[in-house]
């Protein structure tokens, strides 16, 4: 036929176009030989502590412990690898460290059998980080919590951090909690019932050092006073009273769209919406973020790299014309609706204006 007829064979860098990938950056897995030429199946699947790669190994149904314990006969390929082989793998591959499981191919179909408990895994195993976030879900804006979450929430170990990041002015008292890009000066905002004296205070940042969710504020506090907190009780929006809190119309939380939030004077929130508004008309079709606050966040993270993510995670920022002041912070998780508790002295006094986003405990 000549070499006109005959298909020529796919270079190495047009098969690994054609393998189709299931978890971007799922990494290196040790694979038995057998498995990736043909010769066996895909039948046992554990992970291990420290090891290569993600952890996880595949033997075949086919493979002696004297062929796995030839070095030769293992290969270390990205997970990808294994998934276009069987697909079914991807089911498993957030399960923890420690995991041992044997697949099975039977008429009810393709599945894991976890061999230490005999559970049957026939659906995806979500991400920790998704199961943290769902359980934090539920965990938000109850009516109180104990203070000794609170006080967990600021206090420095291993895994949490606090930081100051700077100031909020207060010239009439009025607190504003609200999302500073998306409704920060609009009727969206939630003005709460409870005033504090006029007057400049610091903003604290917990810091939450996730293994599964990396750098997060697991909450932001505000520092009335520097007495201590007896108890917390949740804020209340302007109009309604703590014995409203379950009734309906009394929205005790603020919503957050572009993962970010503040505290916030009524006045200044005010002053934010007109310098804002000005500015758009100066800079028509340019958006609040990208073209105004993304680099000073960017020198922000310059700043303190310890304590944000690239980009930036807070920022302490004056605003041009009036000189006040307004600290902006990421919103632990992201997006979402959070309220916000009064820590409240001795004498009945707030002394701290505490947002809670996350339950460190999960992550």
């Amino acid at each position: 036929m000549g070499i006109f007829g005959k298909k020529k064979p796919d270079k190495p860098e047009e098969k690994q176009k054609e393998m189709k990938i299931y978890i971007e950056g799922a990494g290196g897995t040790i694979v038995s030989k057998s498995i990736l030429n043909g010769t066996s199946r895909l039948k046992w699947l554990f992970r291990q502590d420290e090891g290569h790669g993600n952890g996880w190994v595949a033997f075949g149904d086919k493979d002696t412990q004297e062929y796995v314990n030839d070095v030769k006969n293992m290969e270390i390929v990205d997970f990808n690898t294994l998934a276009n082989i069987e697909p079914t793998v991807v089911n498993v591959f957030f399960m923890p460290m420690g995991s041992d499981l044997e697949f099975r191919d039977d008429k009810t179909g393709k599945y894991f059998v976890d061999t230490r408990t005999g559970e049957e895994i026939r659906e995806p195993v979500k991400h920790p980080a998704q199961i943290a976030f769902e359980k934090n879900l539920k965990f938000l804006n109850q009516g109180s919590y104990s203070l000794d979450f609170f006080e967990s929430l600021f206090k420095e170990s291993e895994k949490m951090r606090v930081l100051r990041a700077g100031e909020v002015d207060f010239p009439t008292g009025e607190v504003v909690l609200a999302d500073p890009l998306a409704y920060l000066g609009s009727k969206y905002e939630t003005v709460l019932d409870q005033k504090i004296p006029a007057g400049t205070y610091p903003v604290e940042l917990s810091v939450c050092l996730s293994r599964i969710a990396g750098l997060r504020f697991a909450a932001a506090r505000l520092l009335v006073s520097e007495g201590e907190a007896v108890r917390y009780e949740i804020a209340m929006p302007k109009g309604k009273k703590r014995e409203d809190w379950e009734l309906a119309g009394a929205l005790t939380f603020f919503g957050v769209d572009t993962g970010l939030a503040c505290f916030a004077d009524v006045q200044v929130s005010g002053e934010y919406r007109e310098f804002f508004e000005k500015w758009q008309q100066e800079n028509p079709g340019k958006n609040k973020y990208t073209d105004y606050f993304e680099e000073l966040f960017q020198k922000s993270y310059e700043a303190y790299p310890e304590f944000q993510n690239p980009g930036g995670s807070f920022l302490a920022w004056q605003m041009p014309e009036s000189g006040r002041r307004i600290v902006l912070f990421s919103s632990g998780m992201g997006d979402g609706i959070y309220s916000g508790y009064w820590g409240i002295g001795e004498k009945g006094e707030a002394v701290s204006l505490t947002i809670v986003f996350m339950n460190p405990e999960y992550f």
